[in-house]
């Protein structure tokens, strides 16, 4: 049986932000591989964050971002179970990396359902056009639109994204990894983004 240090404890605990008992049982059950046990952790997470999911959201704050000298505005509604959590610092961080991360990426959704059809229609066009001028066979150019759509979703669809201040996360992830750090069930609502002369 591994030892495991308080040290490496506490620098799991700074990493993934996860209660002190859950990192110890994380690196034991890990042989103490700190990679191995941040995705136990992350894993957890995820399972902690499903079983959350049907709970009510009525609390959350708007947080808003102003980049580039007033040149990008972005304005987030995130919501959680209670006001407690909602003033939170961990609750409001997230709230605030959302905003920035929305200026810096300009999603046109939140999910695949949010992106408006005749966006999606216009871009299937383009990928078929471009598969069939590149002489493929039909079938061959169907799943080429599907796969140059599924990478369209992974770009344009917020909760898909990559987090921009952890490309080893998608937002999706970082979501449940802050569900599973406060214990509720938080959703990112809707937001504007607002760039001048748009």
């Amino acid at each position: 049986m591994t030892e495991i240090s308080a040290a490496l404890v506490k620098q799991l605990r700074e990493k993934s932000g996860a209660g002190i008992m859950d990192c110890k049982e994380a690196l034991k059950e890990c042989g103490a591989d700190m990679d191995k046990a941040t995705d136990y952790l992350r894993k957890k997470g995820l399972a902690t964050a499903a079983k959350r999911a049907g709970r009510s959201m009525k609390e959350g704050i708007i947080e808003s971002y102003i980049h580039m000298g007033g040149k990008i505005g972005v304005m987030v509604e995130v919501n959680c179970e209670t006001d407690f959590v909602a003033k939170t610092e961990d609750f409001k961080e997230f709230a605030r990396n959302i905003a920035m991360h929305i200026a810096a990426t300009s999603p046109l959704g939140i999910v695949q359902e949010d992106v408006p059809e005749d966006v999606v229609n216009r871009e299937r066009e383009i990928f078929q056009a471009q598969a069939l001028d590149s002489g493929k066979p039909e079938s061959v150019a169907v799943k080429i639109v599907e796969g140059k759509l599924a990478k369209f979703f992974k770009e344009n669809c917020l909760m898909n994204q990559l987090y921009v201040k952890d490309t080893n996360l998608t937002i999706a992830d970082y979501l449940n990894e802050v569900i599973a750090k406060t214990g509720e069930n938080i959703s990112i609502r809707r937001f504007a983004r607002f760039q001048l002369g748009e």
